[in-house]
């Protein structure tokens, strides 16, 4: 066998985990369609749809024009105008590069900000995608682990603990916890950072769903940051596949040389919808109105129904919720709490390989009657599995089924 036959049997797809939460979906759609009435609260996406003015937009847009390969100069000056009104900072446009959703910015931004080898640190928990493609791009995750003495968010202290690191990836709000990087904290990142000669990408896609204090963009303390973001989330546009990433000066040209060459453009109807949801403040404000009252509603009553201990959620619609008294297999617990309830939520374990497996996350971005119902079904299945614990399984678990 020749060396190059022998290089080839060799090389094999680099493994990277699944995300379980997907699994939960399938079996959630399977359930629905047999019958069962579901609450899907499993990802991070709003339930409701595109502001009416993006809608009517489109639906102008396929009458008139026949679209193509194409970038929005208009939506990347209105996103640039967008970060003066929020942030009260100016953005170039032509540093803005519009990707078909926040995953392609991601990537983009590991692709150009480092090579095969490099160290990224970020927390854990996490978001999947980090780890996932990191090791897809034959990057090596550095998981540094954040507890609740850090309200589960990363620090400058924890970063400056690590012997080598070629970057770094935050995210505020998190996911999955909702934590919010404080201004003072967020600014000592950017110093270490600094000092180490380590590149920043900063994922904000949640911004504009805070429920205390707004959340503070990098770029208020650096422009050496790559910032990923997206329509998906406060825009409630995640079918969409929008979303856009601020590049450095001096990594401008990389970007779009890959950005052309893997990614092309994203969808020109999708550009042109976003363009007219900047319009629509009141019904995206009411949005975010409706998550704080959920948010309220679930904080209310899961400590009632001994679900006490999560991270504190500032932002994004999100609880991560400490299960460790009921279960030490979230994946299970979640197929058992979906298939008798009819709640589905993601394991923990997608987050956080190592603690995560006595974890789950809720997503509260539905309506506040689905938030009421689910609470209802909780409570009368919650006791069931706690006292299965201590005794065996009775024939009514299913009682609390939901048709």
């Amino acid at each position: 066998m020749s060396s190059s036959q022998t290089q080839r049997r060799r090389s094999r797809p680099v493994l990277i985990d699944p995300f379980h939460a997907i699994d939960i979906s399938r079996l959630a759609h399977e359930l629905e369609a047999a019958g069962q009435n579901v609450i899907h609260m499993e990802f991070g996406q709003p339930s409701t749809g595109a502001p009416r003015s993006a809608i009517e937009a489109a639906h102008r847009v396929l009458d008139t024009d026949g679209m193509g390969y194409w970038e929005s100069p208009a939506l990347r000056h209105r996103i640039a105008r967008h970060y003066g009104e929020t942030q009260g900072i100016e953005v170039d446009p032509a540093n803005i590069l519009l990707t078909s959703g926040a995953s392609p910015a991601l990537v983009l931004a590991l692709l150009t900000a480092f090579e095969p080898g490099s160290r990224v640190a970020f927390a854990r928990p996490g978001y999947v995608a980090y780890r996932n493609s990191l090791r897809a791009l034959h990057m090596n995750p550095v998981e540094i682990e954040c507890g609740a003495d850090t309200r589960f968010q990363l620090t400058a202290a924890a970063l400056d603990a690590i012997d080598d690191f070629d970057g770094t990836i935050i995210a505020s709000p998190a996911n999955p916890t909702g934590t919010i990087l404080s201004p003072e904290e967020l600014a000592s990142i950017v110093a270490c950072c600094a000092a180490r000669d380590a590149t920043i990408v900063s994922d904000e896609i949640y911004h504009g769903l805070t429920y205390a204090a707004p959340a503070t963009s990098v770029l208020r303390y650096t422009r050496e940051a790559f910032v990923v973001n997206s329509f998906s989330k406060y825009f409630s546009m995640a079918g969409w596949r929008l979303g856009w990433l601020v590049v450095p000066d001096r990594y401008l040209a990389a970007a779009r040389a890959r950005i052309g060459n893997l990614f092309l453009s994203p969808p020109s109807l999708a550009q042109h919808a976003a363009l007219a949801a900047f319009d629509s403040t009141g019904e995206l404000e009411a949005h975010v109105a409706t998550y704080r009252r959920n948010r309220e509603l679930l904080l209310d009553a899961l400590p009632r129904l001994g679900l006490d201990m999560m991270a504190p959620p500032d932002g994004a619609f999100y609880l991560y919720i400490s299960v460790a008294h009921l279960t030490d297999d979230c994946v299970e617990f979640c197929r058992r709490m979906l298939e008798a309830t009819g709640i589905a939520v993601a394991p923990g374990i997608d987050f956080d390989p190592q603690g995560g497996r006595q974890f789950i996350r809720l997503s509260f971005a539905v309506s506040s009657e689905l938030v009421v119902d689910a609470i209802e079904r909780l409570g009368a299945w919650l006791p069931i599995i706690a006292r299965s614990l201590v005794s065996p399984p009775h024939d009514h678990e299913t009682s609390a089924r939901t048709s």
